[in-house]
């Protein structure tokens, strides 16, 4: 289990490297280097729509990946989608401006983000049921919490190269240059994640159902016909974390160096910082809900979210690093009460023939709801006024009512303890 979910996690925190490098670009540069015959904030919203774009393509993704995860196995998922993903994200590093080619880079850009997405929609599945599926039922929340801390890797990694760059180069020089390199670094990360996962075993469930012939023919028909309320469910419980996630990593980088006039370094260490403790606390709270069930965190979560919006607006407009980044913690600490629990949660909602597709389209669904508009109604709302964006605080906390209500619509899923520890081996 140890070596399987380190695997998980590694290759889970490249993918994520990949499209989390892509949002610091699009809050810091691709705007006037991509949109030049824009306005500032026509160009920061052009930016954030090359930036939607990967979310809409990660369902597409996860249908695509999940038909082969439910069909041919779990594993094969982790190399092709990490394939697509590093290759597609080398590919925006060499992309010329929009002064070198015109509009053919804008273009380029928008394709290269939608195969960036298309490999994350079938990561997430892949590393998460190849890790719930081998994990002990008594002890699945906690081993399958571990590619959730992939994503908070992956983004300390990009940012940590976003930083250095934005600190030892001047203005122009990361503008011309220095932007580009961390999307060439992903193709040394993918080579490495690719190496490490050579050696995992399939899953036992998928085996269990190749050995006596269940495997869906049709996962997605499946799902369609007999789980489409579930799928809508997870979809809207999910979208407040996407929402309050990309706020803090994407919008509030934007805010914060536009608006505030604060030093894209300093924006970038509080959320760094911010995001530092949301992975270390991770596994803990994955203990909790092995101990106490999956839906309770998770509601927990969301009134947490809904509660903390206005604060943390109000803390993010002071522009004071401290203050800043209590309003981040708060937030994610919010979102992380419930993304630590659902990488055990969605599985088990599941059947294991339509797993795959079913818990992957659900969690990439809400990524289009939560995560692809968050930060375009986040920076519409938040244009023109001096005083903090109220607008986006309500709207973050209308999304949190809304995930609220369907998780509470969903069934706890926690395994009889009795039953676990007969299953959890010796």
């Amino acid at each position: 289990m140890v070596r399987l979910a380190t695997a998980s996690l590694v290759g889970t925190a490249i993918e994520f490297f990949d499209f989390f490098v892509y949002g610091t670009a699009a809050a810091l540069v691709l705007g006037p280097l991509f949109f030049p015959t824009f306005s500032p904030l026509a160009g920061t919203l052009a930016a954030f729509g090359t930036f939607a774009v990967g979310f809409v393509a990660r369902p597409l993704g996860s249908v695509l990946f999940g038909h082969v995860g439910d069909r041919y196995g779990r594993r094969p998922v982790l190399f092709a989608s990490l394939l697509l993903t590093g290759c597609a994200t080398v590919a925006v590093g060499c992309v010329p401006t929009y002064e070198t080619i015109g509009i053919a880079a804008p273009l380029l850009l928008l394709t290269l983000r939608f195969l960036q997405g298309l490999g994350l929609g079938g990561e997430w599945g892949g590393a998460v049921l190849l890790t719930a599926e081998h994990a002990p039922a008594n002890r699945r929340a906690l081993w399958a919490s571990f590619p959730q801390i992939g994503p908070a890797v992956g983004f300390l990694l990009a940012n940590g190269v976003m930083l250095a760059l934005t600190a030892g180069l001047s203005d122009a020089e990361f503008r011309s240059w220095g932007w580009r390199v961390p999307f060439w670094a992903a193709g040394v990360l993918a080579a490495a994640g690719l190496l490490l996962r050579s050696s995992l075993a399939e899953s036992p469930q998928f085996e269990e159902l190749s050995a006596s012939g269940r495997r869906a023919s049709a996962p997605l028909a499946e799902i369609v016909r007999d789980h489409w309320r579930l799928v809508l469910l997870t979809a809207g419980a999910l979208a407040v974390g996407y929402a309050v996630f990309y706020t803090v990593s994407t919008w509030a980088l934007a805010y914060g160096t536009e608006r505030l006039g604060v030093s894209s370094t300093v924006m970038l260490t509080c959320v760094m910082a911010a995001v530092a403790v949301k992975g270390a606390v991770t596994p803990f709270v994955a203990l909790l809900a092995d101990r106490w069930g999956r839906r309770p965190l998770c509601l927990a979560g969301c009134a947490a979210s809904a509660l903390w919006m206005f604060p943390m607006v109000a803390l993010l407009h002071t522009g004071e690093p401290i203050l800043m980044f209590l309003g981040f913690l708060g937030s994610l600490l919010a979102f992380i009460t419930m993304f630590a629990v659902i990488a055990a949660y969605l599985p088990e909602l599941y059947e294991p023939r339509v797993r795959c597709t079913g818990a992957a389209v659900g969690y990439n669904l809400a990524g289009v709801l939560g995560g692809a508009l968050t930060p375009i109604v986040a920076t519409t709302l938040s244009d023109g006024g001096s005083g903090p964006p109220w607008g986006v605080a309500a709207y973050l906390t209308v999304v949190a009512l809304i995930s609220l209500g369907c998780f509470a619509l969903l069934p706890e899923t926690l395994p009889d303890p009795y039953e676990a520890a007969e299953a959890a081996p010796a």
